[in-house]
């Protein structure tokens, strides 16, 4: 599973060849979720509050990209690595 990004404790990734809807993986210490790329909604799992704030500022910030890492990672290719959030 790809790392695509990284701030402030949370890890963002993608699988190759995941399961549709579009989305992303969280990882924030001992918590999980899976985020939707076009209604940023959380999918799967839960996150803190606050981590849940950032991972979504970041994506609405980043939905382009999100939606080409998801497109390469579809095919096989490396997605690429996105800015974190500053």
């Amino acid at each position: 599973m790809p790392e695509i990004s990284g701030f402030f404790g949370l890890i963002i990734s993608m699988f190759y060849d995941d399961h549709l809807p579009p989305h992303f993986h969280v990882k924030y210490a001992e918590h999980r979720a899976k985020i939707a790329i076009e209604t940023l909604e959380v999918i799967e799992g839960k996150l803190p509050r606050r981590a849940l704030a950032m991972a979504l500022e970041w994506a609405a910030l980043h939905r382009p990209e999100l939606r080409e890492d998801w497109e390469r990672a579809q095919t096989g290719l490396k997605p690429h690595r996105i800015e974190p959030l500053e």
